[in-house]
């Protein structure tokens, strides 16, 4: 990921709503959750969660699938790693101990495989 991107990554995550919506997202895993569904779970109105879901399917960190009358949200948990990987790139230059309580978090996160996401094959 190179810095313009990682810019725009972050930008997405840089409100409120949208952060609570990713991070419910990512708590859902892989089958992710229906618009409404997503909505009411973060107390989010439709016009609001509408926008909201758009620019983080635009900035790579969500998916769509239509099921039906649905739309099913997913994290791109490949997305989301290039972003932590691009964070953590240069971390500890010299001083792996400060970087290790992240590297037990990524541990805790090996259950996210990179192509989960709906209608991955």
């Amino acid at each position: 990921m190179e810095m313009i991107s990682a810019s725009e990554t972050l930008s997405a995550l840089a409100h409120e709503g949208r952060l609570a919506l990713f991070r419910a997202l990512v708590k859902a895993g892989p089958e992710g959750l229906a618009a409404g569904r997503l909505g009411e779970a973060v107390g989010m109105a439709p016009s609001t969660l509408s926008n909201n879901l758009a620019i983080l399917t635009r900035s790579g960190l969500a998916t769509s699938v239509r099921d039906g009358r649905s739309i099913i949200y997913a994290a791109d948990y490949r997305r989301m790693s290039e972003l932590l990987a691009f964070l953590m790139e240069d971390c500890c230059d010299g001083s792996p101990e400060i970087c290790a309580p992240l590297g037990d978090v990524l541990l805790r996160m090996s259950c996210c495989p990179p192509d989960a996401r709906p209608g991955a094959a």
